[in-house]
This record gives structure tokens, sequence and C-alpha cells, in this order.
């Protein structure tokens, strides 16, 4: 059905949408990753019993809370679950049974199919950070963000090659107000991207708005009958569902949006120090937001997530990149793959204020945790500074480069009979040299995964050309993507209705800042 629908939303794109992307500048962008390497599983059998079994009963005895948000008690309710005030305990078995509903993977809709998402499985998608109210560059340092710098982020991420999704809240643009900045967002997202991309989560009726647009964007029927948006659901962590949230997903999930249901972790504050105990609490949570997801609509997709990190316990401030983050993200990992459930976790973490040594060792732990993971869908996955209060343009481009590596290593190693390169060992024998043989000079392009940013060039010509360091060589690639940057085509009239929309909607109420 999906397929058919597709074929019919192309159609209605129109000659000259058509006509005008022949005659654009064509980006390559990877197909989502598939991996062909194991996951890594950290805990046995045993262990995750136990994890399981505590966390159903956290549900039982326990319990969570829905603050502000009778509809949802009055599911659980029915659903036989015991309610009291706010408090919601919910019998065992029942939290994982209503999960069972949820599909163990999906795909997500861009307005240009060719860029489709698969979401779970073995595969992994790439999205970019998510949240900051500061941005950084070389030139002008840190700063409150703008809808410029948010168009921009959005212009780089359909630029890369690497990155899968546009994303969300790349940035917050604090110059717009509040209660109108989602509209600029997602207008950003649907003109200036072709991939796909989130919705807003700050308010149901910008949840609304944002299911609104896409049914202009791509078809109301359309977006009944597809997932066209996987949207960012954090509990507030530990054991609490506030309504805002809440109703972001029941609008989402009645419309057969995905949403990512993430704990927000920071272990010793909002979760025990202890990896067992912080595990617990994650899966009771998600298997509480999941099963509502559920009670709103069965089969309604949705994804696991896990955003986990840890405290300086000298300084309360949260850390990235440590063993125990690392090992939380293996162990979720493993947790979700027995729901049966997309696995949402990792990114380009750090804490570091500036793209330096400290960002590239924990982004590099972060996203190497990840991919053995078997993360499904990696939010944050490039732009990330300063413990997520920072969108870096220079880390945006180093980390989506790097991005690349993540591509090359989920191939796994080829055994085909080429692969096994005995004509080559049998050419050079001993004592010889492998770069002018037959083999090396057939395969010379695509065997290595080669880097676009950093430099590999003798010293001598590295100091000629300026000496320039990675956070040099990165000012010059954002500059020359949005020199390049070229917007994809888009059927007018689907242009001018999105205009319209966020018009009117903008113009119906007051700006508010709050």
């Amino acid at each position: 059905m999906a397929d058919a629908t597709t074929r019919k939303r192309t159609r209605s794109g129109g000659g000259a949408a058509r006509r005008a992307a022949r005659g654009s500048t064509v980006v390559e962008t990877a197909r989502f990753i598939e991996r062909k390497i194991p996951d890594f599983a950290l805990l046995n059998d045993e262990a995750l019993e136990i994890i399981e079994h505590n966390a159903e009963t956290v549900l039982e005895e326990i319990g969570v809370n829905f603050v502000n948000n009778p509809g949802a008690l009055a599911r659980w309710k029915a659903a036989g679950a015991e309610v009291e005030g706010e408090r919601v305990r919910i019998p065992r078995g029942l939290a994982r049974a209503l999960c069972a509903s949820a599909p163990s993977q999906f795909t997500q809709a861009a307005r240009n199919p060719e860029k489709n998402v698969v979401i779970g499985g073995r595969n992994l998608v790439l999205a970019p950070v998510y949240g900051p109210p500061f941005v950084h560059d070389a030139e002008k340092g840190r700063r409150y963000a703008t809808l410029e710098d948010f168009r921009n982020f959005v212009k780089l991420g359909q630029m890369s090659r690497w990155l899968h999704h546009s994303g969300g809240t790349v940035c917050e643009p604090t110059d717009i107000p509040v209660n109108k900045r989602h509209l600029d967002m997602l207008l950003a997202h649907m003109t200036l991207s072709d991939k796909p991309f989130m919705g807003s989560v700050t308010e149901p009726s910008r949840a609304q708005d944002s299911v609104d647009m896409c049914g202009l964007l791509f078809g109301e029927d359309f977006v009944q009958a597809n997932t066209v948006m996987t949207s960012l659901i954090n509990i507030n962590s530990p054991l609490t569902f506030d309504d805002t949230m809440m109703g972001a997903l029941e609008i989402y999930a009645a419309n057969n949006q995905a949403c990512i249901v993430s704990p927000f972790i920071v272990g010793g504050a909002m979760a025990p120090v202890s990896v067992a105990g912080t595990l617990t609490q994650v899966l009771a949570e998600v298997l509480a937001g999941v099963a509502y997801s559920q009670l709103v609509r069965k089969g309604a997709p949705v994804i696991f997530g896990a955003f986990v990190t840890s405290i300086d316990m000298n300084s309360g401030a949260p850390t990235f990149g440590t063993p125990e983050a690392a090992q939380i993200t293996y162990g979720a990992g493993q947790l979700a793959r027995r729901l049966g459930l997309p696995y949402r976790s990792a990114g380009s973490f750090c804490g570091s204020k500036l793209p330096d040594a400290q960002a590239a060792y924990e982004t590099a732990n972060t996203l190497n945790n990840g991919l053995l993971a078997g993360v499904n869908f990696m939010l944050h996955a490039c732009g990330w500074l300063e413990g997520g209060l920072v969108a870096s343009y220079e880390k945006f481009v180093m980390d989506a480069d790097q991005l690349g590596a993540l591509h090359k290593m989920a191939e796994g190693v080829a055994m085909d009979e080429s692969a096994q390169a005995l004509d080559a060992l049998r050419e050079v024998g001993p004592g010889g040299h492998y770069l002018g043989c037959a083999h090396t000079q057939a395969h010379f392009k695509e065997a290595f995964w080669r880097s676009e940013l950093l430099d590999y060039k003798p010293f001598e010509t590295w100091s000629e050309e300026g000496a320039r360091d990675t956070m040099q060589l990165a000012s010059a690639r954002v500059r020359k993507l949005l020199d390049s940057y070229e917007q994809p085509a888009m059927d007018q009239g689907v242009a001018e209705a999105l205009a319209e929309y966020v018009a009117r909607k903008k113009s119906a109420v007051p700006d508010s800042f709050m």
C-alpha cells in the first residue's frame, strides 16, 4: 500500500519540479547503514533476565507518574493498571504485552523517496545534533542561535554525504518567539532539505502543526498511511511522564507517526550510580512509555530510546565518553533487541567547550559505542559541543566526516574471491610491493575510506599551505559547503501552501518568548 501511495505522490510533484531537479547540483547521500558486523553483547542472559525482572518490579511496586494527564490515567485504568492519584502501577507483564504490538522496524518517508530510511533491524540511521540554545564557530565564537544558524545547519545536513536524516531542533532559534519558532524550523527542514526530519514536541498543538504541515507536503492520506516523522519524546527521569511530552506522543501515535521514547539519564542524579540499577530504570521507563503509545494506537511506530551520561561527583557536571555510559549503551541495546524494538542511543557526545582533543576522544568513544551497540537511530550524530548546550559549525563537519568511517566499519570484511587477493600475492611474491600490481590498480579507488577533511600531507606541504589545524580546515569546509549549497527542487504549489500555513498560524496569535 505504501509503495502505491508513494508512486501516486511522486506523480503529483509536477513536471516543473522534475525539470528543476535535473538542472540542480546533485548531492550524493549514502544509503542508511546496514550492518554486516555483529552487535557487542556485554551482558549474559542471566544478567538481562535480572534487569528485566527488576524493571517489572519497579513498574508493579513503585509505579510511574503521569502528570496533569487525566486521559492517560483513564487509559491505564481501562487497561488494568492500578491508578492512585497520578501514580500508575502496572501489573507484571502488562507493559511488555502492550509493547508487543509496536513494529520491530518501519520506514520513514522523505519528500525525496530515494532518501527514505528504514529504522530497525540491522540498520543505522544518522541524524544531527538536537536542542542546543547556543551555536559556535571560529569566526564569531559562542552566541545564542538564530533562525539563520538553524537554516545553515539544515543546509549543512543536506550537503552531508553521510547524514541520512535532517533531524529536528538542530539549534534553538532564539530570535523567533517560542510559540512560533517550530513553524519556521519545520518549514526549513521541508524546503531546504529533501531528507527525512523530526516534528515539534514542545507542546501538543505544535505536534499537530507538524502533522498538518506534513499533510501539505506529502498529502493527508499519505501521512495517515505512512510514517513521515520520527520525533523525540523525553521522559522526566526518574519515572515521570509529563503532560507536554505525552500530549505530543498522543498526537503523533494517533496519526501513525513515530516517537522515540527516551529516558533522560544522568547517572548519579536522575538514576542510580550503578550500571545495573540505571539499566533497570531505563527499561522500566521505556516499557511504560512504549506501552502507553500502544494504548493510544495499537501498532504505532515507536523507538526504545536511551540518552545516558554520568556525572562528575565533584562538580555535578555531566560527563561523556565514559566507560559506564558505554556499558549502559551496550546493555540497553541488548534489552531493546529482546523487546523487538528499534533502538536509539549514542551520538557525537562530548563535554568540551571547543572542537579539541577532548571533544575528539569523547566523540570517537560514543560514536563507536553506538555502532557496536546496535543503535538503529542515532540522534546527535554530528555537531554536539559543551554537553549539548552548543551546536558547533566546525564540529558538525568534523563529526559528519567521521560518520563515513562508521559506514565503512559496518560493511564488515569482504571474503569473496577478489578480496582474498591470491592473485596479488602470487604476482608480487617475496620482497616485492603491491603499488603497481593488477589487483591494486583494479581496486585502489574504493579500497580504503578517505576523509574529506583531515590532512595527511607531508609536513613541508602542510606548513607551506598555512599549517592549518583541524578546526581551521573545518571552518574552510563549512564555508565551501554553504557556498555550494543548492536548494532541492520542490513543487511550487506545495511551497506556497506551506508558506501560507506558516504565515497564517503566526499571525493568529501574539508573540510569546516564554
